[in-house]
């Protein structure tokens, strides 16, 4: 994984509304997802959107975080529920709220080590398999 610019300080990101921090994770994760898929398969691009978006989709993100959440050190705890007790512009068509709220906190935990620079992180919370 790649940063684009350099790392935010963890306490300027901290500062940052959750809310903006899950718009960057939403991001990353997608091309996570995306990279990993299309370079394990040999799937057509239909097959590997509607793989993708199960990973993406809230109820998606909704279980990946029921596996990482005894994983996070108490930064990225805290990380997460401010995501996920942020107040949202928008609500979830095809996702229950809790879904939809949880997502949002695991977006701007992927959002926040972003902007930090810790790919690293990231792969091992997320892509556990592949470290």
């Amino acid at each position: 994984m790649f940063l684009i610019d350099a790392p935010v300080e963890r306490e300027r990101a901290k500062l940052m509304n959750p809310v903006v921090l899950a718009f960057v994770g939403d991001a990353v994760y997608t091309l996570c997802v995306r990279q990993r898929l299309a370079l394990a398969s040999g799937e057509k691009t239909g097959a590997l959107n509607r793989r993708a978006a199960e990973k993406v989709s809230a109820h998606g993100q909704s279980e990946a975080l029921g596996r990482i959440l005894p994983m996070l050190t108490e930064e990225e705890a805290d990380i997460f529920r401010r995501g996920r007790n942020a107040k949202k512009p928008t609500r979830s068509k095809n996702a229950s709220v809790g879904e939809y709220v949880r997502s949002t906190g695991f977006e701007a935990l992927i959002g926040y080590l972003y902007l930090t620079g810790q790919a690293q992180r990231i792969g091992e919370l997320f892509f556990p398999e592949e470290e």
